[in-house]
């Protein structure tokens, strides 16, 4: 059975600005405490014995919590660890094969950045998609271009599935993300290397509460 999932606020663990594997378990928990409803862990700079290594230690801490741990293009990390789910970008293994590899029992989430990314999106396979950078962004140096926050609405017109905004999402931007039509929104910076991440996540989530009353 597969595990019921919230897109409404993301994380995005990034080891830089956590502090490695120690940091992010407890940057995790500290965001979920403010109010994170799910939680991807992607290092593209680890060798895959450290991202064994974090998603073991993230999946012991999430799971008793119920909040869902997807890794990022490392099925094979996803499948070892028996996380959540897998999250997939456009030149990344392909979402079919994904699925073939994952079962239909995992959530499975696909990177697309244009109109004819999210038609192509194979039906009934993909969970969600993520969908941006809407702006720039320092976190992922081989992101597509930014498509601002007029654009993004657009493609919310075209969507079938859940859609969680991703790419230099901040304060100050989540209301507007919301009324473009995100069914959420995924960060990175906003809550990974802020002082207080349990904070940082309750000011996202007032944010969020602000629009959606």
């Amino acid at each position: 059975m597969k595990l019921s999932f919230d897109l409404s606020l993301y994380l995005v663990l990034d080891p830089d600005l956590c502090g490695g594997e120690q940091g992010m378990v407890a940057t995790a928990l500290a965001a979920v405490a403010g109010g994170v409803t799910i939680v991807q862990l992607r290092a593209p700079n680890w060798k895959k014995r450290q991202w064994v290594s974090a998603a073991q230690a993230l999946k012991n801490a999430l799971r008793p919590l119920n909040i869902p741990l997807i890794i990022n293009d490392h099925i094979d990390v996803a499948l070892l660890v028996d996380a959540a789910g897998v999250h997939v970008g456009q030149q990344d293994i392909a979402p079919e094969m994904a699925r073939q590899l994952i079962g239909p029992n995992k959530i499975l989430g696909l990177s697309t950045s244009n109109a004819a990314h999210i038609k192509a999106v194979p039906q009934g396979l993909v969970d969600y998609i993520g969908v941006g950078p809407v702006f720039a962004t320092g976190t992922k140096l081989d992101a597509s271009p930014v498509i601002g926050l007029e654009e993004f609405a657009t493609l919310m017109q075209i969507k079938s599935l859940p859609a969680v905004a991703i790419g230099g999402i901040g304060l100050g931007r989540v209301a507007g993300l919301r009324a473009a039509g995100a069914d959420g929104v995924a960060v990175v910076s906003a809550i990974c290397g802020q002082n207080d991440p349990q904070q940082a996540a309750q000011a996202l989530r007032k944010e969020m509460a602000a629009y959606d009353f």
